[in-house]
């Protein structure tokens, strides 16, 4: 169906499954008409249309034949001061899966010819939300711009603490107005020069050009510094992507099911034991790990173990983190040689494991290891830390170091701005190359149109951010991608 903006529009809002409370939503300029159509109030003498905004009543919804198919409570809200920018009505029923689509269904019947309701005068027209369409009405409607618009989606896909906080932050606005306020210096500098460019007799920007010029390396170190949050934006949605590797009977299997808190992978003392991947998502300490657990790497000759082999090393040249499980009570041998190669330019954490034996294997003949295979490469910097995956030892110890290594203390920001949105971050790499572009004009000395055409572009790029120089099938693709209902 075409969207008209001009629509009244329902949809549940809740999830489609049973629950103590469903939402039905209603908004356009015939929502508080629609619902009392279906409303009764325990007398019969309340009409919403007559009620204060913003007030909730207790009632019943009722079908064309005047059959009552749930008490409920009744939300009425007018517009401007409502998550739509429009008159909307929320009808809190219950929450089984027959009720809510038979309200939302009696609700979508008002604009068919004749509906037989009670005093059916005037022409009510409902239809079906789209997904996403409450909130693109709020957006088209100015209530919120658009990057506060996707943080709702987040918000609602948000899998940890961080990713929840970082999509509130967005929706108060905190990306809003850093945009804005660059926005508003750049274009502040494009009017400046394009006086100048109209009267040159009177408006020199030869003097400013000094000054210009640093506040070009100020804008462009705000965007770099956004630009670079994106990794750990991305982590803090998805999840770091974890690869535990070893040789076999290192106690990578116990390792997940410590991080897991029960027992998911088999742990024998036959090596060999994992001979396919085996991923699991977990939270550490808040952290968000996509965990995968791998055959051990070694040269084997059985064709099943063999292919496990292969697929964790694709697993490996694909992960954010590596763990390599060192069996500290054995000496270090052909398989580690094969798993400290891998480790060369990658973030990783050695888990000096089986600190509860006998210690063969020390921090130091790791440490040698690593200086043969990598020579030059080798920072003597790596993270050793001893653990027991049987006993549990190491286990805080691991999670706070995994927080410096991605995030450097900074998971804990309120205020701070994270990008997790691609586009968003495309969009900043647009708005510098733009300024990078301008300061090449000024160090090749060339005059001020040039550097007004790459700010416009640097300003549009920003502005697309927000919603402000965007297409409508952008828009349409973006919210396109919401759940029902919101």
């Amino acid at each position: 169906m075409i969207e008209n903006p001009s629509d009244t529009i329902a949809a549940i809002s809740t999830a489609v499954s049973e629950s103590g409370i469903g939402i039905v939503r209603i908004s356009g300029p015939d929502a508080i008409a629609a619902a009392d159509r279906v409303y009764r109030s325990p007398g019969g003498k309340k009409h919403l249309p007559d009620v204060p905004s913003h007030t909730i009543h207790y009632g019943y919804i009722c079908d064309r034949d005047e059959k009552l198919i749930d008490e409920v409570l009744v939300s009425v809200m007018r517009a401007p001061r409502t998550y739509t920018a429009e008159d909307t009505v929320e009808i809190n029923c219950h929450g089984g899966i027959l009720v809510m689509k038979k309200v939302l269904d009696t609700i979508l019947s008002l604009n068919r010819e004749h509906t037989g309701f009670p005093d059916d005068s005037g022409q009510i027209h409902v239809r079906a939300a789209q997904p996403g369409e409450f909130t693109k009405r709020a957006f088209l409607n100015g209530r919120v711009d658009l990057s506060r618009a996707e943080a709702v989606m987040d918000l609602i896909e948000a899998k940890n603490e961080y990713a929840l906080k970082n999509s509130v932050s967005q929706i108060r606005g905190a990306l809003y107005r850093k945009i804005t306020a660059l926005r508003s210096s750049i274009l502040y500098e494009i009017a400046h020069i394009e006086a100048s460019l109209d009267d040159p007799e009177n408006l020199d920007f030869t003097p400013q050009i000094s000054a210009f010029a640093e506040e070009i390396k100020t804008w462009k170190r705000e965007l770099t510094a956004l630009i670079d949050t994106a990794g750990d934006g991305r982590i803090v949605r998805e999840g770091i992507r974890t690869v535990i590797v070893g040789k076999p009977n290192a106690g990578k299997s116990s390792l997940l099911n410590l991080l897991l808190g029960e027992e998911r992978a088999i742990v024998t003392e036959i090596a060999g034991t994992t001979r396919d991947l085996l991923t699991e998502t977990i939270q550490l300490h808040g952290i968000p790990l996509i965990i995968t657990d791998t055959a051990g790497i070694r040269d084997t000759e059985d064709t099943v173990e063999k292919i496990g082999v292969e697929r964790a090393g694709q697993a490996v040249r694909e992960a954010d983190l590596l763990l390599w499980m060192v069996d500290s009570s054995v000496p270090l041998d052909e398989s580690d040689r094969r798993i400290a190669a891998l480790l060369t330019g990658r973030r990783s954490i050695i888990l000096m494991n089986k600190s509860d034996l006998e210690t063969v294997t020390t921090q130091e003949d790791v440490q040698r290891l690593l200086h043969q295979i990598q020579g030059q490469d080798h920072s003597g910097e790596e993270i050793i830390l001893p653990i027991s995956a049987r006993e549990g030892d190491g286990y805080d110890s691991f999670a706070g170091v995994l927080e410096n290594l991605f995030f450097h203390g900074r998971l804990s920001w309120n205020d701070e701005v994270m990008i997790t949105n691609t586009r968003h971050k495309a969009l900043l790499e647009d708005a510098l190359a733009g300024l990078a572009r301008v300061e090449e004009s000024l160090d090749a000395g060339m005059s001020e149109d040039f550097f007004s055409v790459d700010l416009m572009s640097a300003y549009e790029a920003l502005g697309r951010i927000i919603g402000e120089e965007v297409g409508e099938d952008l828009v349409d693709e973006i919210f396109s991608r919401f759940c029902m209902g919101k």
